[in-house]
């Protein structure tokens, strides 16, 4: 785990070592444990090191293949790197060292840059081909590591982080006024632009090559999630077994370390299932929770601190185990801290994330994180059952649209927006955006509602889950740590998809037979329904407690309801409202006003939107205004 940052110049302008000096300087916190650089002529290459894999000096980058021909930089982990290396030395190729990195060089040298296809783990790769003089960069299935690029006709800078590229001189800070669109509507952006105008998050499963003829960054895919190939002859107890045992697998794969593993561990099944077959391989295995201070908490949020069930689950294995209580005062320290990190602004309230990663990297340098479970399994029926009984594609799509605008609707958009802003915005842009990330695929049928929910599947695995792995990677990284996702295995998700619908959701032929004439309200109905994670469910059976087997979905979120209107009300009414509030420029003070009286006097519950205004304002005073948290 690392940071990567690099320059080529194709107009075969010399690169100077100070200015990928400074790329690498601010993504120190990517890695602590060492730095390297490689310029020549016209290609810069910067890298921060986080060991974990062989910790001596063999393990430097950027690194040389044996040959010479290729220079790589590689930031992420390969599970699958000792049956490659095996396979490398049996054709020839020789080791100095025990790291995936070696392996990569080596893999390149032997098969070129469609060995990343070949890789099991994340992973974002730089690689120079010394000979031809071509830059690749090429990201893993699941979009784990980011790697992003801006490209101005003549010079392609890339960097794990956004922060690295805009500190090239030649960059122009402006804001893209599509993304903005979209993250106000998602609360996520769905294509690959990001808030910053040019900077583009190369898609996951994705391979460029870039030559000093290059005129625009053409993106290569070579994989893709496929849900519609399922195997309708698979028994429940064929699913469960095989789900049991793939998950085993995929476990004891990313065990691989020389550095101490640890797990976070809430009191849901997920962390819960890591942390048992995690426990097999460590004994006392270091455990990690975050709880929250409930004392001046009220409602369905009093249900929010996981602590009891976690200590449960935690005393079951006999691990290791930390706790972190976070209160309301916590959110306006973490808050410019967690922006200036995370700067692509995606999914929900994270500093949780970040108070708990923080945690963690007291004690392992590599955790394991629950992330992909409800993705892969069918963790959130609610939302499938929105469009379960939709006629056809049209029908779907408004159907789930309306779903998804989990911020501000488009009819309200003139509101959100000053007028400046709403005029330089297309506000037809976020349907178009929904609608492609469907359309792109052409394997995908709205026929019946196995298809439906397959195709819901596919959406939240292409644009939901992408938000909360970079969100997982970027506040982890912020304090020097890696995190690993053991569901986002190659082998457990192509067993995922092959595993139908009616095995994921339990009570899937009932809600077939819903007469919606009959019912008063057929979403009460489906929202009543927490039957997902049905064959996972059943394969962590002789593994976890029966009360962390049948708990409810919960996610991991602070009571921001309660806080918002308590101890943080003032907090907020400053930051957004007061004199030195940037986030003006683009949105509307009155609309913000209004969000936050209803919030306050309990009309509407706003946390989501209140997040992300919060969120947007630290943006504007840290990349806009140059604002640094200490």
């Amino acid at each position: 785990m690392c940071g990567i940052a690099g320059i080529f110049n194709l107009n075969r302008e010399p690169v100077v070592l100070t200015q990928v000096q400074k790329m690498a300087s601010v993504i120190a916190h990517r890695g602590p444990d060492g730095e390297g650089f490689y310029v020549k002529d016209q290609i810069g290459l910067a890298h921060r090191r986080l060991a974990i894999l062989d910790t001596s000096s063999l393990g430097a980058q950027p690194m040389t293949s044996k040959n010479g021909k290729w220079i790589i930089l590689f930031n992420g982990c390969i599970y699958n790197f000792m049956e490659l290396k095996l396979e490398l030395q049996a054709i020839g190729h020789s080791f100095i060292s025990r790291t995936d990195t070696e392996v990569i060089s080596e893999g390149l040298a032997a098969y070129g840059p469609s060995f990343f296809e070949r890789l099991n783990g994340m992973f974002a790769i730089a690689a120079w081909n010394t000979k031809e003089e071509v830059l690749y960069l090429s990201r893993d299935r699941f979009g784990i590591k980011p790697l992003y690029y801006w490209f101005n006709g003549k010079t392609l800078v890339f960097s794990s982080e956004i922060k690295a590229i805009i500190k090239h001189p030649d960059y122009k800070m402006e804001v893209d006024h599509d993304a903005l669109n979209q993250y106000f509507t998602f609360q996520n952006v769905f294509s690959f632009n990001t808030l910053f105008k040019d900077v583009t998050m190369l898609p996951p499963a994705n391979t460029v090559k870039i030559t000093s003829q290059s005129e625009f960054v053409k993106h290569y895919s070579w994989w893709d999630y496929d849900f519609t190939k399922a195997d309708n002859t698979m028994s429940f107890e064929d699913a469960v077994a095989l789900t049991k045992k793939g998950f085993e697998n995929a476990v004891a794969r990313q065990m691989i370390s020389d550095v101490p593993v640890g797990s976070y561990l809430s009191g849901g099944m997920d962390s819960g299932s890591i942390t048992a077959i995690a426990s097999r391989h460590v004994k006392r295995i270091n455990t990690f929770t975050a709880g929250f201070d409930m004392s001046e908490v009220t409602g369905v949020e009093s249900n929010y601190d996981e602590r009891r069930d976690a200590e449960l689950t935690a005393n079951h294995f006999k691990t290791e185990h930390y706790e972190q209580v976070i209160n309301a005062g916590d959110l306006s320290w973490s808050l410019p801290r967690l922006v200036w990190h995370l700067e692509d602004l995606r999914v929900g309230m994270s500093y949780p994330n970040y108070y708990i990663s923080r945690l963690a990297s007291k004690f392992v340098k590599v955790c394991l994180q629950g992330t992909g479970g409800d993705e892969l399994f069918g963790g959130y029926p609610w939302r499938y059952y929105r469009v379960f009984h939709s006629l056809n594609q049209s029908e779907f799509f408004n159907n789930y649209y309306g779903f998804w605008q989990r911020l501000v609707p488009d009819n309200e958009k003139s509101q959100l927006f000053n007028a400046g802003t709403f005029k330089q915005t297309d506000i037809l842009e976020p349907r178009k955006v929904f609608e492609r990330v469907f359309t792109f695929n052409d394997k995908l049928r709205y026929d019946t509602p196995e298809q439906h929910i397959e195709n819901s599947l596919y959406f939240e695995i292409k644009t939901f889950l992408p938000g909360l792995l970079l969100v997982g990677d970027k506040l982890s990284m912020a304090n020097g740590l890696e995190e690993r996702f053991p569901f986002m295995d190659n082998d457990l998700v192509n067993l995922a998809q092959r595993i139908p619908v009616k095995h994921k959701l339990g009570n899937l032929e009932n809600l077939k037979r819903i007469d919606e004439n009959i019912l008063g309200n057929k979403y009460t109905r489906y929202s009543e329904s927490w039957d997902g994670k049905n064959v996972l469910r059943k394969a962590m059976a002789g593994y976890l407690p029966e009360t962390i087997l049948n708990r409810k979905k919960q996610g991991f979120s602070a009571p921001d309801e309660s806080w918002y209107r308590g101890e943080n009300a003032q907090y907020i009414k400053e930051l957004l409202l007061g004199k030195k509030a940037v986030s003006s420029e683009f949105i509307n003070t009155a609309y913000v006003e209004r969000i936050i009286h209803e919030h306050m006097e309990g009309q509407i519950n706003h946390r989501l939107l209140l997040w992300s205004f919060l969120c947007f304002e630290w943006w504007c005073r840290i990349f806009l205004n140059g604002e640094r948290p200490e």
